[in-house]
């Protein structure tokens, strides 16, 4: 999970790579990082000055496809099981300091097992 030690610049780089070099800008300016990349969606790039639905679409899709998780559908009910491990996980990595950026995906699911809660975290 390299992207998670994404500079601002690197994104950029990345979202340039997709095509979209016309908003290397909105990511820079907004400071988004590897970390932030977790919740960039087609609900928040309009707040980034992406305004183009096929290009949000897109960016959405790729952004899943690089943290590996799967689209969530519109439709979940709140009785739904909470969302996939590795959302979950990915939420707990985009946060800052020590025991975030210790936090390896095998512990967060030997925790997860057993039923642990992570302080300060919604795992719906």
């Amino acid at each position: 999970m390299a992207f998670l030690q994404w500079s601002c610049q690197d994104v950029a780089k990345w979202i340039e790579s997709l095509g979209y070099p016309q908003y290397t800008a909105c990511f820079t300016e907004n400071l988004i990082t590897g970390k932030k990349l977790i919740y960039v969606n087609c609900r928040y790039l309009p707040q980034l000055g992406i305004t183009d639905f096929e290009h949000m679409k897109a960016i959405s899709a790729h952004v899943r496809e690089l943290l590996g998780v799967s689209e969530s559908l519109w439709s979940r009910s709140i009785a739904d099981p909470p969302r996939d491990d590795m959302g979950m996980f990915l939420e707990m990595k985009s946060r800052t300091g020590n025991r975030a950026d210790n936090l390896t995906y095998a512990h967060f699911l030997k925790n997860q097992k057993k039923g642990l809660r992570f302080p300060g975290v919604s795992l719906c």
